[in-house]
């Protein structure tokens, strides 16, 4: 098992004294159920991560009953990509899903995704929220049909649309259930209790849509955190030695948004730069978002206890990729760096005690994980590998790596990363390396000095790309497309 190398790793285990170095791993009686719980822009956060700024009791109370996955990164970091590589096993330029506009079936219209997969081996199948990204299934309203066996039905909010002005932090006094979360959360009650009913084991979706952007929440939530008080990123500018052309995010999304309502001094509240102040007000509204998640998510696993289905459940919280919270001037996804790619991955397997796991994983590695877990065969197609020994306490991931792709000017990025190094290569479609960059995670956490340029790191540069070549499936496989 890899050894917790960061300081606040040895922190949260005393912060989580029923974690252990081990599991005592059970064998499950029955074909076990599926709760997949998926929380959309949701970076890691509370006391498994270290990072404990947002209020989440519940989601730490899972943690301590899960293999929490400390070091988890997705293969793309925006939703749509993200989630089709998780669901389907396969990486972007496999699965084909490297924009919002592409529709998965379009491209594979006979692949079989991972509630598909327990649908065809017995399984009752239901999701509501945010599972697939409706942009890249057949649509908003029947999500992706195959996937089911009881038909998707979308649900939708009172008070928690955009409006006009776009306000991208917004307390507002009303129930929960008045909110699309809190819709989503009462049909995923029902499809609970429906069914723990059946005599068919289960694969229940329940896809929350905040902390994404605009942060509409109760404002109850808002009440648990004084602002003044929020501490802003300590560093806010792009990395030393970098090209922040390829590497930052030019806060696109946020732009949608005010972060604050505009005074006559400050007509647009929006430059390149946020104010302190503008800062603080999106932290209060992102951490309050988060906490009102948390109590939904405490909720339903109540749920899940109340309707008797605990035992025999295996449950999944999954965030489909980072969230950049003002690190290097940004706000949202879109990079290939850590605070992007980096999300939170736990699995809750009854009969197995907690467990803290700090080596590099993959989303894509979810797929495999689940059917290993619930007993089937895992197809050799699949990209991914099994997570289940390192539940089960018996191996480490030495050695692992993940990649992460991204598209920007025309080139796409593949981000390596290693135990101890982020590596990214930014290659054209005629092959051409436009760009890389390469940090010491170890040594520079928060990606601060790029040190790819530095000639006492040529060998290490080197073997770094020479890896990427050997473990990156499909790396080279984009570069006859046309830009």
């Amino acid at each position: 098992m890899n050894v917790i190398m960061r300081p606040f790793f040895i922190v949260v285990a005393c912060l989580l004294p029923t974690i252990h170095a081990c599991a005592a791993p059970t064998e499950l009686t029955a074909k076990p159920n599926i709760l997949f719980i998926a929380i959309d822009d949701l970076r890691p956060m509370g006391a498994a991560f270290g990072d404990t700024r947002a209020l989440t009791p519940n989601i730490d109370t899972l943690a301590s009953r899960s293999s929490v996955f400390q070091r988890a990164f997705v293969q793309y970091p925006v939703c749509g990509p993200s989630r089709s590589s998780m669901l389907t096993g396969l990486r972007p330029e496999s699965s084909g899903v490297l924009v919002l506009k592409t529709r998965l079936r379009d491209i594979h219209p006979d692949i079989i995704t991972l509630p598909q997969f327990f649908r065809i081996h017995g399984y009752e199948t239901a999701a509501v929220g945010k599972i697939f990204d409706p942009r890249n299934v057949d649509s908003r309203q029947d999500d992706d049909p195959a996937s089911w066996t009881i038909p998707f039905r979308n649900v939708s909010g009172k008070v928690d649309k955009k409006g006009t002005p776009n306000y991208a932090a917004i307390p507002v006094d009303a129930r929960n259930e008045e909110f699309v979360d809190g819709q989503i959360h009462e049909r995923g009650k029902k499809l609970l209790q429906q069914m723990a009913g059946d005599d068919q084991p289960f694969f229940l979706g329940v896809g929350y849509k905040k902390p994404h952007l605009p942060f509409t929440v109760p404002k109850r939530f808002y009440d648990l955190y004084d602002r003044s008080s929020l501490k802003l990123e300590p560093f806010q500018e792009a990395p030393a030695g970098s090209d922040p052309r390829y590497i930052l995010s030019d806060n696109n999304e946020l732009k949608s948004y005010v972060p604050h309502p505009a005074s006559e001094d400050e007509p647009d509240s929006y430059g390149d730069a946020l104010t302190p102040a503008q800062q603080q007000e999106l932290l209060h509204g992102y951490f309050a978002a988060v906490s009102f998640i948390d109590e939904l998510v405490g909720d339903l696993l109540k749920e899940l206890e109340a309707v008797g289905a605990a035992d025999n459940t295996i449950v999944v919280l999954w965030g489909d990729h980072g969230f950049h919270l003002g690190d290097h001037g940004m706000w949202g996804k879109h990079t290939t760096m850590e605070k992007a790619a980096r999300h939170p991955m736990m699995i809750r397997v009854p009969g197995h005690e907690g467990l803290i796991i700090a080596d590099v994983v993959e989303a894509l590695d979810l797929y495999p994980t689940l059917l290993d877990l619930a007993g089937f065969e895992v197809p050799d197609h699949l990209q991914g590998r099994s997570l289940k020994t390192m539940i089960e306490g018996r191996s480490g991931g030495e050695g692992s790596i993940a990649i992460t792709m991204y598209r920007r000017l025309g080139a796409y990025g593949y981000s390596l990363r290693t135990d101890r190094y982020r590596y990214t290569e930014w290659i054209a479609p005629d092959g051409a390396l436009k760009y890389r960059d390469l940090y010491d995670m170890q040594h520079d956490p928060g990606e601060r000095t790029n040190i790819a340029t530095e000639p006492a790191n040529a060998e290490l540069l080197e073997s770094l790309a020479a890896l990427l070549r050997e473990r990156g499936e499909g790396l080279l496989r984009l570069q006859g497309e046309s830009q």
